[in-house]
């Protein structure tokens, strides 16, 4: 297994480029399935992820290549409609390929996904919105076996959450659908948009992408379109993140400002200064920060998840006391034991997280149990006495392109072995 190596007391300084948002990637590799001839998606991560959806596609049928972070995907070639366990084990985003074999093969037969353990995602919002689309499908020992003998009719869903992936699903679906859609209490993330604009380009009418309501008018068929993947704002708030442990300063290239319009406030009122120009964000981060108060994770464009753990490493050598208060996943704290290994004061109770600054973090070998946790650890070795050891990069592979490189660009010691 391969672990980080990670030398504290470093500033970062320079510029670089945030990849591809993993989160908009994944849906738009399941909906190639609909868009029939040559898809080029431009801006495509090199995430572990990224790879297992390929894989899935392959295994349907269809063609894949890539060539640096452009991939060219071809589901023409599609045949098969079941989906192997060790394949939807990979990601939880695996179960997006529900709606996509639905609108493609008229069935779908495959098992509950896996992904990180950070608490319950239950796929029960999927599966009453495509019900709702006149598709049948029983659980049976973990498995999915799913069909839609009369072909998907567009339906009205009120979703009981703004889930990301029950949106996806139902658009997905929907796009190629008799009749009209209408998704209401749909997730509203940037993702979503990103994932209904490729929908269009490829023939599809989708509308009010990015709000509280969208409205798909189902067409007989899809056609293969070139895309540019929007960049990754979790990826671009970690490095955020790590900038501002540190007290460094930083400029980031592919940045969309209006995706960060919650996590750019938080870092201002802990004294960075944050400006924007174009597609560029530059943070110059104080000595040490002041306290983040308190941190809600709210569906977008409240503040997300994802950015919480790195957020709350920043946190820990603070000037103050900063609260996390999550509301979206009931076991997102894991990280926490591992940074206490650092020096830091931390207090958990439910949903609730209390982190009192302390002078120093010192470094330790740490174990990672999710994606963000061991983004969250890396950040606090960079600030760090001596050196940290950061295990389990395999979960950061899953969502980060080579981020001890891009940290490296920026200054700082890291190193994978």
């Amino acid at each position: 297994m391969s672990k980080l190596i990670v030398a504290g007391r470093q500033k970062l300084s320079g510029a670089v480029e945030v990849q591809g948002a993993k989160n908009s990637a994944l849906p738009i590799l399941a909906a190639a399935l609909l868009a029939k001839g040559e898809n080029v998606l431009y801006h495509c991560p090199v995430l572990s992820d990224v790879e297992a959806s390929c894989r899935v596609l392959r295994y349907l049928g269809c063609k894949v290549s890539r060539s640096s972070h452009t991939l060219i995907v071809s589901g023409s070639g599609a045949q098969r409609s079941d989906i192997p366990d060790e394949l939807m084990r990979k990601t939880r985003s695996s179960i997006v390929f529900l709606g996509a074999l639905l609108a493609s093969s008229g069935s779908a037969r495959l098992t509950l996904p896996g992904g990180c353990e950070i608490g319950r995602r239950p796929v029960d919002m999927h599966i009453k919105g495509l019900r709702a689309l006149g598709a049948l499908i029983r659980e049976k020992h973990g498995c999915l076996e799913c069909s839609a003998p009369y072909g998907l009719t567009g339906s009205k869903i009120t979703l009981s959450f703004p889930s990301v992936g029950a949106t996806e699903n139902i658009m997905i679906a929907a796009s190629t659908a008799n009749g009209t859609t209408t998704i209401i209490n749909a997730a509203r993330e940037p993702e979503i948009t990103d994932l209904a604009e490729y929908l269009n380009r490829c023939g599809a009418k989708i509308d009010g992408a990015g709000e509280g309501v969208i409205v798909i008018e189902g067409v007989r068929s899809l056609h293969a379109c070139s895309h540019t993947i929007i960049p990754d704002r979790i990826a671009a708030a970690t490095l955020m993140s790590c900038a501002a442990v540190t007290g460094s300063d930083i400029t980031l290239k592919n940045v969309i400002q209006a995706h960060l319009g919650a996590v750019i406030p938080v870092f201002e009122e802990a004294g960075c200064r944050i400006s924007c120009h174009e597609c560029e964000l530059r943070i110059i981060a104080p000595r040490r920060l002041k306290s983040f108060k308190t941190i809600r994770t709210m569906p977008y464009p409240g503040f997300p998840t994802d950015a919480q753990a790195p957020l709350l490493a920043a946190a820990c050598t603070a000037d103050g006391t900063s609260v996390f208060v999550e509301n979206i996943f009931e076991n997102r704290y894991r990280h926490v034991s591992e940074l206490a290994r650092m020096g830091a004061n931390i207090k958990t109770e439910g949903r609730v997280c209390v982190v009192e600054g302390v002078p120093t973090l010192y470094g330790a070998r740490v174990d990672a149990t999710d994606l963000r946790g061991a983004a969250a650890m890396v950040a606090a070795g960079l600030c760090a006495e001596s050196v940290t050891t950061v295990r389990g990069v395999q979960y950061l592979e899953r969502g980060y392109e080579n981020l001890e490189q891009t940290l490296c660009a920026l200054g700082a010691d890291v190193r994978k072995i």
